[in-house]
């Protein structure tokens, strides 16, 4: 995966979460002192749109990354940060769908079923992922054997006796 890949996934990551914790808590948490009001936050339907938006976005960099990534770390016999990694990849398509769904059902039973669902999926893909590129940080920072070479292994002068 390149650089830009990465950045661009990660970022859209956080957007994604945290319009979608902001829109959450504007629509179930906060409450309206107005009778007649039909939102809850002057910010709401705003804070929606812009959630759609980078969610589309983010949709988009997840099939890049699912290419240049993801593809290659199903088919090699790596088993470093594996579970974290289905984890992510199994609750981004229940929330992708989900979030999809919302848009389309028509009943409001349906659309609610939805939604807990979205909402279920989201919270297990942004924990799953977290800890996943916190593992997948750690394991790059473990020195690799080359690295870590006695003093005995360099060529010619450079050896140094223990």
């Amino acid at each position: 995966m390149t650089w830009w890949e990465r950045r661009g996934f990660n970022t859209f990551y956080v957007v994604v979460a945290a319009t979608g914790f902001i829109y959450f808590y504007m629509k179930y948490v906060l409450v309206t002192d107005d009778p007649f009001a039909i939102i809850n936050h002057p910010w709401q339907p705003a804070m929606l749109s812009f959630h759609l938006v980078a969610a589309a976005l983010f949709v988009a960099f997840f099939g890049m990354l699912f290419r240049s990534h993801s593809f290659g770390k199903i088919r090699s016999a790596q088993r470093e940060n594996r579970r974290t990694g289905w984890t992510s990849l199994l609750s981004f398509a229940a929330m992708a769908l989900s979030g999809y769904f919302i848009q389309v059902a028509s009943s409001p039973a349906l659309i609610t079923a939805w939604i807990w669902i979205h909402v279920a999926a989201s919270t297990l893909f942004v924990v799953g992922y977290g800890v996943h590129l916190v593992n997948g940080w750690r394991i790059g920072r473990r020195p690799t054997r080359r690295a870590t070479a006695t003093p005995a292994a360099l060529p010619g002068p450079a050896r140094l006796a223990p």
